[in-house]
């Protein structure tokens, strides 16, 4: 049985608190009709912390003891990426609508679990692949459609900055999916996917650190009339923009393509900057839809569906075959 919002405003929970959740946390604030209930950790003293920081009315010190709460309606789960379906369907048995942080999980195979269990329990689930949502994404891809300039040719899309190299550092940590692929890689790729489809042919080389995670990724996504070239990195700082070459012009998505940003058109040896007047970090553009689709009693989302999330993994699957990365 499909589980509706008992209350007008939903009731969050976020299991695991790190950098992200905070993010997610300060948006939801935002929101109308959404109420921020509970928080998890491992450690009592950081869900204390995060709890007071954004007014939770629960702070828990274990996740378990968060899926038991009965007025939670959703769970964001931001957790490492090795921990994503685990949580996801933690969640899932005990009746709970899941927002999961991208990945989506580490492999097709998981992925299709966490699916597979959301459809026998019917009850929401989506990856929260958070630039999908955002308006100016959203302006790009119908730009696309709408073939505003003419059919696309090319892609080049990139996401880098630079750490010092830290084994302790989840970014790093291979076992937790660390690395610029899982991590930042999947930016790019899903630009290429929302905007070309599935290419027709994969090229990719990488770099890797000491311990085995991939510091740096360069891909070619050949299609029939198209092309995109990617690239994710940990070694340095990278433009962070997404051009989208067409037969009468491009568009430009400036810097930090994934997250709030400009667009810039360029036709005619003229340019034209748009400015979406961004007033929060991102994440309230996802979560609104996540709430209408629960209000509404759906299970899937129209925009992030299960299909593009099958095809996302099974894309970042197919890259870590070929630079062969295995986690």
């Amino acid at each position: 049985m499909i589980k509706k919002s008992k209350y007008k405003t939903i009731n969050w929970g976020i299991l695991g608190l790190g950098n992200i959740a905070h993010k997610f946390a300060t948006d939801l604030l935002t929101i109308e009709n959404a109420n921020l209930y509970a928080v998890a950790s491992r450690s009592q003293n950081k869900a204390d912390q995060f709890s007071n920081k954004y007014n939770a009315n629960k702070a828990y010190h274990s996740y378990k003891a968060l899926v038991e709460d009965k007025n939670i309606d959703a769970i964001y789960i931001a957790t490492p990426h090795a921990l994503h379906k685990e949580h996801t369907l933690l969640c899932l048995e005990h009746g709970i609508a899941v927002l999961c942080e991208k990945p989506f999980a580490m492999n097709a195979k998981e992925v299709e679990q966490m699916v597979t269990k959301a459809k026998e329990k019917n009850i929401l689930l989506m990856e929260a692949l958070w630039t999908y949502f955002l308006p100016h994404y959203q302006y790009v891809l119908n730009a696309i459609e709408d073939k505003t300039l003419g059919s696309l040719k090319k892609l080049e899309a990139d996401f880098g900055f630079y750490r010092a190299f830290d084994n302790d550092s989840r970014l790093f940590n291979k076992s937790l999916g660390g690395g610029s692929l899982l991590d930042i890689g999947i930016y790019p790729i899903f630009a290429a996917l929302s905007s070309l489809g599935i290419p027709s042919k994969i090229e990719a080389n990488a770099t890797y650190f000491e311990n085995g995670a991939d510091s740096s990724c360069d891909m070619v996504f050949e299609y029939n009339k198209a092309k995109a070239h990617l690239k994710s990195t940990l070694l340095e700082d990278t433009p962070g923009e997404a051009i989208f070459y067409f037969e009468k012009g491009l568009i430009k998505i400036n810097s930090g393509f994934h997250a709030p940003t400009t667009v810039s058109i360029i036709q005619d040896k003229k340019e034209e900057t748009i400015d979406f007047n961004y007033k929060t970090i991102g994440y309230n553009y996802e979560i609104i839809h996540f709430n209408s689709l629960l209000r509404e009693g759906k299970t899937e989302s129209n925009i992030m569906t299960f299909a593009f999330s099958k095809q996302l993994i099974r894309t970042l699957d197919l890259v870590r075959k070929q630079i062969n990365l295995v986690y």
